[in-house]
Parts: structure tokens; sequence; C-alpha cells
């Protein structure tokens, strides 16, 4: 098997965060010509919401679950993450790679907020025809709360292990993890207790930076590490180079 990468996009990466479901298609258009480029054709694409999901997912309180008669939210957030998708979508295409969106809400089951099933057959299908699935954090039937919001971190930390994936990378807005004003070369389970990492300062409900921390050192503990970066370097990790960006690794 040729190197498998799953390349997540930050939601302030592709959406403006502080107007609602505004796309960054600059942005998008740089990001649809490094993937076009990059010496491997085994990518999965998973993106977070940005500012089309979460205002709407805040709205409802989709964070709290769902209940019967009171189902409109889970509609209002799959369209507004949907669309932003399409968006993605139709950019890479337009930039030559073969992509197809894939939603979590009609393949994936959570349990008590985290997801416990994800039908992935279909990926290693996509894969193995060349394809470059895209995924993205999602409303989903829970079993005990009857919905709730899975990240686009949620999903790259459970696709990573199912798909055997090799790399792990996280395209940000900021040039790597932050610590007092500074880029943290490398996390590992034993150090990320010192660290002094906030959470967004936009309405975000998975978590910020440090749900994606947690979401990475769980990840490590698998045995699979991740890079965070800026989006600026995304070539340089895909062409597997110094992106200058944090690395989170196990013991």
């Amino acid at each position: 098997m040729s190197d498998r990468v799953i390349l997540k996009l930050g939601g302030s990466v592709i959406t403006d965060k502080g107007t609602d479901c505004t796309v960054n298609r600059a942005a998008l258009v740089g990001i649809a010509t490094a993937i076009a480029g990059a010496p491997t054709d085994q990518i999965v694409v998973v993106h977070g919401a940005g500012s089309c999901g979460h205002p709407e997912a805040h709205r409802y309180h989709l964070d709290k679950g769902a209940a019967a008669g009171q189902t409109e939210g889970i509609y209002v957030t799959h369209r507004a993450v949907s669309a932003l998708n399409e968006a993605v979508v139709s950019t890479l295409r337009e930039a030559g790679v073969p992509a197809l969106g894939v939603h979590p809400l009609h393949v994936g089951v959570a349990d008590n907020g985290r997801l416990v099933a994800f039908e992935s057959r279909h990926l290693e299908q996509m894969l193995g025809l060349g394809m470059v699935p895209v995924i993205h954090g999602d409303v989903v039937m829970d079993l005990s709360r009857g919905a709730c919001i899975v990240s686009g971190d949620q999903l790259v930390r459970y696709l990573a292990v199912a798909l055997k994936c090799t790399r792990v990378g996280l395209a940000t807005d900021v040039p790597g993890v932050l610590d007092g004003g500074r880029v943290v070369p490398e996390i590992t389970p034993e150090t990320a207790h010192t660290l002094q990492i906030g959470n967004s300062s936009h309405t975000d409900v998975t978590g910020g930076m440090k749900g994606k921390i947690d979401e990475l050192l769980g990840l490590a503990t698998a045995g699979i590490g991740a890079d965070i970066f800026q989006v600026s370097r995304l070539g340089d990790f895909l062409a597997g180079n110094d992106h200058g960006g944090t690395k989170v690794r196990g013991e």
C-alpha cells in the first residue's frame, strides 16, 4: 500500500468563522492546487464546519442531544455542513482531484457523543479507484442522546485507525499549537498537561484546539502520529517535508 494520508482542513481555514456560512474560496483554491500536486493519490480529506454548522448546532443545542418533536436542528445543521462539503468537493474537482463527498449522518452512529460505528468499506473502494473521499463534521444519530455533533477531529481519530493510515495532518490558520505565542514542536501524553492551550474564540461546539489535541493524543496511543501546521505549508506536509508546525506523538 502506498502512503495513505488523512488531511483535516480546519473550519477556520475554509470559512470565515466571524460570519454565518461564508466560504473562503481563495483558501480552498490553494488547498485544491496542493492536493492535486501531491505525490500520493491515497488521500482522505476531512473538513470542519467552521461558520457553516457550528452556529446552527449551538442554536438548537445539539451538543445536548435531540428529542422527539425537536429535530429541526438535525436537518438545519446537516444542510449547512452539506453545503460547505459541496463547495469543498467542487473546488477540488475543478483542480482535477477526483473528489466525492461523504456525509457522516448517513453512515455513522454515536453513543453519548462518541462515534461507535462508521461504515468504511466504501471508502476503501473509493481509494482503490483513486478517488478522494471528502468527509465532514456532521450531526449523527446518537444511541443515548438521540443525536449529537461528531467533529472532524473525532472523525480523523476514528478513520485513521479504520483505514490504516500512515500519516495524519491538520491544516489550520495558525502555524501549529501555540503555547505563550511560541509553536510547540512536539506534544506527547507526558508533556501535554504542561501546555496552556485555549479553546476557539469563535462559536465552536467541538472543543477548539484543546479538543484537537485530545483526539490526536488518543490517536498517538494507537501508534499513529499527527502533524499540525499552517495551511500555507500544506504542500510541504503532503511531500513529507518539514512544515514548521507541531508533531503529536505517542510516548
